[in-house]
């Protein structure tokens, strides 16, 4: 790490101020720096992002393009790069209403505007970040009012998204999947490894995504981008950044951020560093009283006993730490070729796993410990891009990253001394060639390849807290190593200025190869692989009659491969059935059809509305198996009936997205989202269950008022109920998750929380932020969590910028 360290400052203190950089700087009437505007040169389609200081980087730009300016809430200006030097580099946008025209990335890998996506794509600014102040990445997709969040603990969040969850959605980072092979199809709490206080802009591309990412982009991508390092636009280096501290009263969160960046005409380099101490949470006074927690667990002189909790109000234990570094270094030789180097690293403390220490057998603790271990992510990435003008292409670009990721779960029962620690370990390597080509003006060829390999290891230990013996234990995972190679293909055509079509092919092919000890699972085998492959499509069209409106329609198919938790996670899922490794596992696909309608009306209100259904076919699910050719084996003493995960049922979902936001020139706004799934799945028995991952109807209604450097906003979250009848037959069986109906059966309340958030730029470098969330102290749980949502919350931050 010190030698990385060394060589990153190294290479920021060799800036040298020996190009013509030049960076554009976006304010509003009141001078307020605006950050997350999209800038698109045109012919070139060259791509940038105004940062937290309003500013982005104009030297990939050719002199001759025209700067098509773009954010959300304000008109969309063009100026040729000529004139804006004129005028000294600086534009002041306009304030109107919401306009369809954004410019996304996630959606082909390349700038593009959104109006041009077949599939519907949300974006969230880090405008909205600083206004919102989310906690972590994961309450940042949930402000969203597009995302529903799950969460067993407080160092958690489980985005669902259009009835899917976990390992059918992809996660990725500066275009680098984060998802790896032992992401498993319970909740996943991996998206807090990333910093909001770091992301420029996150994108969520809805619907399967698997032609542009691959496995596990079934019911969607959610693509975050992080700060990019900024070139200096004059002779001598250029400083800018910033430092927040911030407060919040329900869980006593202290976290402080500082970022710099510094640079010069070739090089420049950022730097980005955040840390958060959050408390045990704290939940609401009005709600019911099943979410209480009366009392918790500790080991005093060698026994496990039960504490009264003096405050039922705190959920004891939730706190923890995290810690999150970025730092990037780029270079750029000239105007053709652009080098980036990127390390992320991200480490939190023991954070318990509340839902399982609210558990109880016959009226005592089912666990004395639950937690997961420090959760540690880390990457390292290379990123080239070359502007080209061949017969090739016109941009291309490699990156190339290795990921690290380590998780472990404790846990002890009730009055037992052994502990049992289960740690992972992950090595991720993936490569990604992307190549954009037009042909005349109506042609884009979109293709690329890519190659992934994980590299799993796994371990278990006991340790006896009564005699201090520590031995081996059984693994979660075999030792294992995953691998993905893969190409693609979209083609996309300017019909006429109305209709756009696009059409792109995939085809993946995937390996596993895991060996097992057979120490404490005695299997008649030490080995098991896969080789397989799966072939990916989508075709879609954007009709635009005229600017102001527009219709979408899309077929396509996603995939998931198998991976290491599918195929090699061997346990006794219930006394007397035990679950072994299936070597025969093919991809489960989706089928996803959609259809999409916009409309601003009077330049002040829009409308937007989209409807899907997709069918999961070979879905991957635990049945009954035959282990060679015997139904039951000899496990640990005991006959246990043999299953096993296999490509062996169906599941479909159908819902609507919907939303409305209006914005006046006197700078009062309004905007609403609303979300509705309905999903099912097959039995093995025969007939249906509702699908786990379908949550209630859900979604946002945001009152806001922005006057030169003053922001407010009154924001409504809220979430319908699932009656016992509603639950899927697993949540039926986790009674401690929910409220009890009249019957005494689970059930998950409907909910809705008040939000009231203030923002005041004292000045170009101070900013104040406060909000009350939660203001009437609701007592409420989101559908499938284990944690209730936090009580009336005061929260404070204060920013200097520089």
């Amino acid at each position: 790490m010190t030698k990385s360290f060394l060589t990153l400052l190294g290479l920021w203190l060799l800036a040298v101020p020996d190009l013509d950089a030049q960076s554009l700087t976006l304010t509003n009437a009141g001078h307020t720096p605006l950050p997350g505007a999209t800038i698109v040169g045109q012919p070139s389609g060259t791509f940038a992002v105004t940062g937290q200081d309003g500013q982005a980087d104009l030297s990939p730009f050719p002199p001759a393009d025209t700067l098509m300016i773009q954010l959300l809430g304000y008109k969309t200006q063009q100026i040729t790069y000529a004139a804006a030097r004129v005028q000294g580099f600086r534009v002041q946008l306009e304030m109107t209403a919401l306009a369809l025209d954004q410019v996304v990335v996630s959606a082909s890998r390349w700038a593009q505007n959104a109006s041009h996506v077949p599939n519907r794509v949300a974006t969230i600014r880090s405008e909205e970040v600083l206004l919102r102040n989310p906690q972590t990445a994961a309450d940042l997709l949930g402000s969203s009012g597009e995302v529903f969040i799950q969460k067993s603990q407080q160092g958690g969040g489980s985005p669902m998204i259009r009835g899917f969850a976990t390992n059918r959605l992809l996660i990725a980072v500066d275009g680098v999947r984060m998802n790896t092979a032992i992401f498993r199809s319970g909740n996943l709490q991996n998206v807090i490894s990333l910093d909001p206080f770091a992301t420029e802009q996150t994108e969520l591309l809805f619907g399967p995504g698997s032609v542009l990412y691959g496995s596990d982009a079934i019911g969607g991508v959610m693509a975050f981008y992080t700060l990019t390092p900024t070139l200096a636009d004059s002779q001598e280096p250029e400083s800018s950044g910033s430092g927040t501290l911030r407060y919040a009263s329900a869980n006593e969160e202290l976290t402080g951020h500082f970022d710099i960046n510094i640079g010069g005409q070739k090089w420049a380099a950022v730097s980005s560093f955040s840390h958060n101490r959050y408390g045990d949470l704290r939940m609401g006074q009005h709600g019911p009283d099943d979410y209480l927690r009366p009392f918790y667990v500790e080991r005093i002189d060698g026994a496990d006993r039960v504490v009264s909790n003096p405050d039922p109000l705190l959920q004891t234990p939730t706190g923890y730490e995290q810690t999150n570094l970025m730092q990037k270094v780029r270079f750029r030789p000239s105007a053709a070729w652009d080098f980036t180097y990127a390390f992320h690293y991200s480490a939190t403390t023991d954070y318990a796993r509340y839902d399982r220490l609210v558990r109880d057998r016959n009226g005592v603790p089912r666990s004395a410990e639950w937690s997961y271990g420090p959760q540690v992510w880390q990457m390292n990435q290379l990123q080239a891009s070359h502007t080209g003008q061949n017969m090739f292409y016109d941009e291309a670009r490699v990156s190339l990253a290795h990921q690290f990721f380590e998780e472990s779960r404790i846990d002890r029962d009730f009055g037992d001394p052994v502990r049992r620690t289960r740690t992972e370990a992950v090595d991720a390597l993936s490569a990604n060639l992307d190549f954009t080509k037009r042909i005349g003006r109506h042609q884009r060829l979109l293709y690329g390849l890519e190659a992934l390999y994980n590299k799993v290891a796994s371990e278990g230990q006991l340790n006896n807290l009564d005699t201090g013996a520590e031995d081996a234990g059984p693994a979660r995972y075999p030792q294992a190593n995953w691998q993905s190679y893969a190409a693609y293909l979209t083609y996309q055509l300017e019909v006429n200025p109305k209709l756009r079509l696009q059409a792109g092919a995939r085809y993946n092919h995937f390996l596993l190869d895991a060996d097992f000890d057979t120490t404490f699972f005695p299997f008649p085998f030490t080995n098991a692989s896969l080789n397989n492959g799966a072939l990916t499509g989508s075709i879609g069209a954007v009709y635009r009659p005229a600017p102001s409106w527009g219709l979408r329609a899309n077929f396509s198919t996603g995939f998931r491969a198998p991976n290491v938790d599918d195929m090699g996670k061997v346990f006794d899922s219930e006394p007397g059935s035990v679950v072994v490794p299936n070597p025969n596992l093919g991809a489960e696909y989706a089928y996803n059809a959609e259809l999409g309608f916009s409309k601003v009306i009077s330049d002040v209100l829009q409308v937007d509305l989209t409807g899907y259904y997709t069918l999961l076919d070979n879905a991957l699910v635990r049945r009954e198996f035959a282990l060679s050719g015997q139904d039951s084996i000899l496990y640990d003493g005991t006959l246990s009936r043999v299953q096993a995960v296999q490509n062996a049922a169906q599941a479909w979902v159908y819902g609507v997205q919907a939303g409305i936001g209006a914005q006046w020139p006197n700078g009062l706004g309004l905007h609403a989202r609303f979300n509705f799934q309905e999903g099912e799945e097959e039995l093995e028995e025969g007939g249906t269950t509702p699908l786990r991952h379908a949550a209630p109807w859900f979604g946002v209604f945001r009152v806001q008022y922005e006057q030169e450097a003053f922001r407010l906003e009154l924001n409504a979250q809220y979430h319908s109920a699932f009656a016992f009848e509603e639950l899927p037959l697993t949540e039926q069986d986790k009674p401690y998750l929910y409220a009890a109906d009249a019957n005494g059966n689970p059930y998950a309340p409907a909910w809705y929380t008040l939000d009231f958030r203030a923002l005041y730029r004292i000045s170009e470098t101070f900013t104040l932020s406060a909000g009350v969330e939660n203001l009437t102290d609701q007592r409420y749980r989101p559908y499938s969590s284990g944690l209730a949502g936090s009580g009336r919350n005061v929260v404070l931050s204060g920013r200097v910028g520089f």
